[in-house]
């Protein structure tokens, strides 16, 4: 898409004009919004990002696992542009129109076939909309969730959410009924268990809530991150949720898969749950399936279809621009995009591990596709979380031209855009072996 081969770093960072956005967005914008290092977007290409004093950028983080198909990508720019000529809103909660059937239809096929769809905008929306869809279904009062986990910041999804107690610092009291079990973590395992019993012991536990705590035929649905991301960009064992699964269907409790993050071939495959083997009654996408535009799908099996018209509605969910972005990125996916991801996936998580012997503090490598973590430890030894040194590195990173975002107590992500060629692969190793060698 481009002949853009570097980084390009002009000035002092943040630069000059920069540095005055910089200055009127603390002024004027609330003070939720999260800054990790000085950048102040102009334009993108492919997987490079410009900033407004001209700095030039190898993308990493695609605006959270967003950009799917990268910036300015034709096929996407002329699907929206066609759109926009036509029409951009009339509602679908009310009016149906051919670009969001089409998706619904496309989405389902991708997922395995079976389900219904529901539109929103954004990750957090899918989320509330399925914790209805449980709640309208089964009638049952409980959820449960895992330690980690991230499913957004509104009101409900917030008190599924537990990866940093920040998020839900000050809002109390949340959703009522809301359950955390520990998730999975190979690297550290919880309950002081080896990394092999890591499953194991939080089926073990779930099973003891069971008999203690939480009446299994009150559980209406267990949500889950195949690949916990927020979390720290976690991979669970092999098995763990096929056994959670099968755990799950014993007592009539809806699996609920979260592939906000995960989903729309970022991992190489359509959903990180079919590395699994799953088949989830409720799946959620948002993030990638757009390429930037805001969208959201609820996918929901066919016999959880009971609410009557108007449950539940969206006056801007499933907008037909976002729609069309998002039927363009499906195209690019199916046609070579998800095999890019798993092929460079492995290339990047290869060449990032060769780095781990001469930064020994550097102490997990992990993830699926094109969803990489980084773990920072203070020691290889003990394992013990380094935040400090994962931000740094983000820092200096930063300042060769590169651009990542942290995720997890110690966790450094990698989510570039599925377009990253062998390349920038490559290049990006190097920009990091070189931030790691000046420590």
């Amino acid at each position: 898409m481009s002949n853009i081969t570097v980084p390009v770093i002009r000035t002092p960072l943040p630069g000059p004009k920069a540095k005055k956005i910089l200055e009127r967005d603390k002024r004027i914008l609330s003070t939720s919004y999260v800054r990790p290092y000085p950048f102040v977007a102009a334009k993108g290409n492919g997987v490079w990002l410009e900033d407004v004093d001209g700095n030039r950028f190898l993308d990493l983080m695609a605006g959270i696992a967003v950009n799917t198909t990268g910036y300015a990508h034709p096929q996407v720019v002329a699907a929206v542009a066609e759109q926009a000529a036509k029409f951009s809103h009339v509602c679908f909660s009310d009016f149906s129109s051919e670009p969001q059937v089409t998706l619904a239809e496309r989405l389902n096929e991708m997922a395995g076939g079976g389900y219904r769809v529901y539109f929103g905008n954004s990750g957090t929306e899918a989320v509330e909309a399925a914790i209805k869809i449980v709640r309208y279904h089964t009638r049952r009062p409980y959820i449960l969730a895992f330690t980690g986990a991230f499913h957004g910041r509104t009101l409900g999804s917030l008190a599924l959410t537990s990866s940093n107690s920040k998020y839900r610092k000050g809002f109390a009291p949340l959703l009522p009924g809301v359950l955390h079990v520990p998730y999975p973590h190979p690297y550290r395992p919880p309950f002081g268990a080896k990394p092999e019993d890591a499953g194991k012991v939080v089926i073990e536990y779930i099973k003891h809530l069971f008999k203690t705590k939480l009446p299994p035929d009150e559980l209406g649905a267990i949500i889950f991150e195949p690949l916990q991301g927020e979390g720290g960009y976690v991979v669970p064992p092999a098995g763990f949720f096929q056994e959670l699964a099968e755990l799950a269907r014993m007592h009539g409790v809806l699996m609920v898969a979260d592939e906000v993050q995960s989903g729309s071939g970022r991992t190489g495959r359509f959903l990180a749950s079919q590395y699994e083997g799953l088949n989830p009654d409720i799946v959620l996408l948002a993030k990638g399936m757009g390429s930037g535009y805001p969208i959201s799908a609820i996918l929901f099996k066919e016999e959880l279809s009971s609410w009557p018209p108007g449950a539940h509605g969206s006056t801007f969910g499933g907008n037909p621009v976002a729609a069309a972005a998002s039927l363009a990125t499906l195209d690019l996916l199916q046609s070579g995009l998800m095999d890019n991801a798993y092929q460079m996936g492995a290339l990047f998580r290869e060449g990032l591990r060769g780095l781990q012997d001469d930064f020994a503090r550097l102490g997990d490598v992990r993830g699926r596709g094109l969803m990489i973590g980084l773990d920072f430890v203070k020691d290889a030894d003990s394992r013990e979380e380094d935040a400090a040194l994962r931000d740094e590195v983000a820092r200096r990173a930063f300042e060769k031209g590169l651009l990542t975002l942290p995720a997890g107590p110690s966790t450094l992500r990698l989510s570039p855009p599925l377009i990253i060629t062998e390349e920038q692969v490559r290049l990006a190793i190097e920009i990091l072996a070189d931030v790691f060698a000046s420590f």
